[in-house]
């Protein structure tokens, strides 16, 4: 699925604004366990076993492994994710990507190539919170099967 106007193009990062620059990043080499708070762009190309959260963009490298939980206002996948992940605004998974676990999104793009394993919920975060567990929701969620 693709119309969407894309954040990462070949060659770098398209900003919305030129302030909008990567104001983090964690290279191929690097491995990092525990919780990330970040604000603005982050680009992680290494590994990252743990939890991101915080406002901004994540830009997931093609060489960068993520497991666990992601909680942003965008996400870009290149590489792995593994765990969960609560987008806020939207979520794209581009031909080098795979997404595998649950994911909570109002917008996602998948590429041709692209892989999202799991279960995919596209609604707000908030509308998603205010649901009573164990009941079926409301709106356009499509149980994926996890394969293992």
């Amino acid at each position: 699925m693709s119309g969407g106007k894309s954040l990462l193009m070949k060659g770098g990062l398209k900003a919305s604004s030129a302030s909008e620059e990567i104001s983090a990043y964690l290279g191929k080499e690097t491995v990092f366990e525990g919780k990330m708070t970040f604000e603005g762009v982050f680009r992680l190309d290494g590994r990252l076993d743990g939890e991101i959260f915080e406002s901004g963009i994540l830009i997931i490298g093609e060489t960068a492994h993520v497991r666990g939980k992601i909680g942003v206002n965008t996400l870009v996948v290149n590489g792995v994710v593994e765990g969960e992940a609560i987008v806020k605004e939207r979520t794209e998974i581009h031909a080098t990507g795979r997404l595998i676990g649950t994911l909570t999104t109002p917008v996602l793009t998948v590429n041709e190539g692209g892989i999202l394993d799991g279960t995919c919920r596209m609604q707000t975060p908030s509308a998603d919170a205010e649901e009573p567990q164990g009941s079926f929701p409301s709106g356009n969620a499509i149980p994926l099967p996890v394969s293992e």
